[in-house]
């Protein structure tokens, strides 16, 4: 049986300018028709071109799978109640097109890299109707016990450069496969949903690297060589802002209200909208007032390289933490429960979701409680326990008489 050609393909073309134009060509009932994407390849002369153009191509693919869902459902018209037979890793694209700008660049970046997975998983044609718990724990299994992925500590490339997924990216990437999987449920293409019964990846704790108050105190006083670096980072630790937020905050975002300053932004990781009212320590460390479009920290953008000024600065206060500049946020989340804070409202000023999320610092603070019990020293002479004691024997003559 002849295999049936691709309605919908995705195509280059050359420009004069160097670019190539990516566009769909369309050909369906014996009909051609094109769609341009405005999307465009630049050419490779820097590792950043071909990062580009990876992301370019994930990106018209999503349009292109898209497309195609789209013809499926105008051609077949799907009349049956439910829609098992379109095909998955279709519809996840389409999802990934949908989430494209409404997330973080890291977010979606876990989005396409579950995708790859999803692809290497599963045979192209998988429809809904594969789509089983059986199915489900396999995925889950693939992804513990066979996907391996770049081990960027290696320098150079060699025929054994991989290592296994984290335990926070088996978490991710069948988090992305649950997503999908519940709207396609809630949207009606399936009757069942296979996610029922099965357990997803346990979120692993992590140590949180935090600052005490007095190291907090010695990174102000030690010299540091980026004085960008120096109030982005205190600021984050009087805030809790992650560095992704202080990166794009705008003095638009920057409010007074009531003879307060308030912070006003969405969040770059969870796009939740967010009202941050600072203490007045922290005020300073915004600078001087700029246009409402300028960057509050102008200049500052994390990198490698500030994050080994980051620790040579440490180094320089006498910490020999192996910090991180999220350690602010961490440092600013302990620093609030240990002055009280209580844990809701610490939860809605990091901008945490899940409670269980902010309930981390918490143990963190009762590990310090243990460990201000065990300061107390030795005051008192070691005291025999009164069970190691033998009772005194007493005589019949001694007994007291009884009524």
């Amino acid at each position: 049986m002849a295999k049936s050609k691709e309605p919908i393909r995705l195509r280059q073309r050359k420009m004069a300018s160097g670019n190539t134009s990516l566009y769909l060509d369309i050909y369906i009932d014996g009909r051609r028709s094109y769609e341009y994407l405005n999307l465009y390849l630049v050419p490779e002369e820097t590792r950043a071109d071909k990062t580009k153009n990876r992301e370019t191509l994930r990106l018209a693919e999503a349009v292109r799978s898209k497309r195609v869902v789209e013809l499926q459902n105008g051609k077949y018209g799907f009349d049956k109640a439910y829609k098992l037979d379109t095909n998955f890793l279709e519809y996840y694209c389409r999802l990934c097109e949908q989430r494209h700008g409404e997330m973080s660049l890291g977010t979606w970046g876990n989005w396409l890299g579950a995708y790859r997975h999803l692809k290497a998983y599963c045979k192209p044609n998988t429809t809904f109707a594969d789509i089983t718990p059986d199915w489900v724990r396999g995925f889950k299994d693939y992804l513990d016990r066979t996907a391996r992925v770049r081990d960027k500590r290696k320098k150079t490339e060699t025929t054994n450069d991989t290592a296994p997924l984290s335990a926070s990216t088996k978490v991710s990437y069948f988090n992305k496969l649950r997503a999908c999987i519940n709207q396609a449920f809630d949207e009606g293409l399936i009757p069942h949903n296979p996610l029922r019964g099965v357990e997803g990846f346990k979120r692993v704790e992590t140590e949180r690297v935090y600052l005490t108050l007095e190291e907090v105190k010695a990174m102000a006083a030690a010299e540091c060589k980026y004085p960008i670096l120096r109030r982005a980072f205190l600021f984050s630790c009087l805030t809790g802002l992650r560095k992704s937020d202080i990166e794009k905050m705008t003095w638009q975002e920057v409010r007074e209200e009531n003879g307060r300053v308030r912070i006003v932004f969405k969040q770059q990781k969870t796009q939740g909208q967010e009202y941050l009212d600072i203490t007045a320590q922290a005020v300073p460390y915004l600078g001087e007032r700029g246009a409402d479009d300028e960057k509050v920290f102008q200049g500052f953008y994390y990198s490698s390289y500030l994050l080994m000024e980051l620790k040579r600065w440490a180094v320089r206060a006498g910490i020999t933490k192996d910090i991180t500049f999220h350690s602010a946020r961490h440092t600013f989340a302990v620093l609030m429960m240990t002055l009280g804070a209580e844990i809701y409202t610490v939860q809605k000023l990091l901008g945490h979701r899940e409670i269980h999320t902010t309930q981390i610092y918490a143990k963190i603070i009762d590990k310090k409680k243990q460990e201000a019990v065990d300061m107390i020293p030795d005051l008192f002479p070691p005291v025999e326990p009164d069970a190691a004691k033998e009772p005194p024997t007493v005589s019949d003559d001694d007994r007291e008489p009884t009524a």
